[in-house]
């Protein structure tokens, strides 16, 4: 299945590209949002960044009519500002990131993302780097994969998990996605809860910890206050409440940021009946500002609850 981009026009409207502007396409994926921001502006530029060679080349074959105002940068969100000043780029015009994963990763077995298919614990987003998921449980002791489970995938049944995925490793039946998945319904059983299999966090929490991926989306907001010129706009789509929290507090800081929504923007009925990933999706838009201005614009963060929490499902 081809992965189908999330509120691409609400993200070009919040961007409003202009000519000569750069514009920065942090998580480009399939090339959904870099292409609707090139489509709307006819001399606007786009540095597209991914850790995924797949996803690279996926998005060069789609934008390879803007060959002159794109170009494609394999790299992490921590490595952003020097890839930019080795371009001469001071300053960019907007940021998008589309956080998460794609329908690609999800759907191919080696990529080991998913417990629909049987494949190797993978899970890695950049397949050149270092410590597979496999490794990492290999690597902690079941106090640290049981932390690992409860603080990125927000399981309380992380202890009981850990231990089952330790004994399933120790007996050798731990081979695949598949062995994985069973490990933690041997933990909590087979019931669905509010629609979610029982391995979603864990898988969640696993992948995110691979990847280093709050790590890398508090380097992406550090580096966003210095690298987004004044009145130059950020789109951060998250698709569960641990990125969306990370987001939504780096936006509430009014000395940097102009909130250009008072709540997170949410996909249309229509876009989530044709594209059911799309149904977690958060799209928080802000303003770069001058140090010295500040705007009132109506926190209510007692509105946007993160509780409960949100994990990403492979509905």
């Amino acid at each position: 299945m081809n992965h189908v981009t999330v509120m691409a026009g609400e993200v070009v409207e919040a961007l409003a590209p202009v000519n000569g502007g750069h514009y920065v396409d942090a998580t480009v994926g399939g090339g959904g949002h870099s292409e609707a921001i090139l489509t709307a502006c006819p001399r606007a530029r786009v540095l597209a960044f991914d850790r995924d060679d797949e996803a690279l080349a996926t998005a060069g074959a789609r934008l390879s009519r803007f060959s002159d105002r794109v170009e494609f940068v394999h790299a992490s969100f921590d490595r952003m500002p020097e890839e930019l000043r080795a371009r001469h780029i001071e300053s960019i015009d907007g940021l998008v990131a589309d956080l998460g994963i794609s329908t690609p990763q999800l759907d191919q077995a080696e990529r080991g993302m998913s417990f629909r298919h049987a494949g190797p614990i993978d899970m890695r987003m950049d397949r050149r780097g270092d410590e597979t998921a496999l490794e990492l449980i290999s690597r902690l002791d079941q106090d640290e994969l049981a932390n690992v489970i409860y603080e990125y995938g927000e399981e309380r049944a992380s202890r009981r998990i850990a231990r089952c995925i330790k004994q399933a490793l120790e007996r050798g039946e731990l081979r695949s996605t598949v062995d994985l998945r069973r490990a933690v319904v041997r933990a909590v059983g087979p019931r669905r809860v509010g629609g979610l299999d029982p391995a979603t966090r864990t898988f969640q929490a696993l992948r995110i910890a691979v990847n280093g991926e709050l790590q890398q989306l508090d380097a992406l907001l550090a580096a966003a206050i210095t690298l987004v010129k004044i009145d130059g706009v950020i789109a951060v789509i998250s698709f569960h409440s641990l990125e969306d929290r990370r987001v939504k507090r780096a936006l509430l800081n009014r000395a940097q940021w102009q909130r250009l929504s008072s709540k997170p923007i949410v996909p249309s009925d229509e876009e989530k009946a044709n594209n059911p990933r799309s149904r977690s999706a958060k799209l928080r838009i802000a303003r770069r500002i001058a140090p010295e201005m500040m705007f009132d614009d109506d926190v209510d963060i007692s509105t946007d609850s993160d509780w409960p929490p949100e994990p990403e499902s492979e509905r």
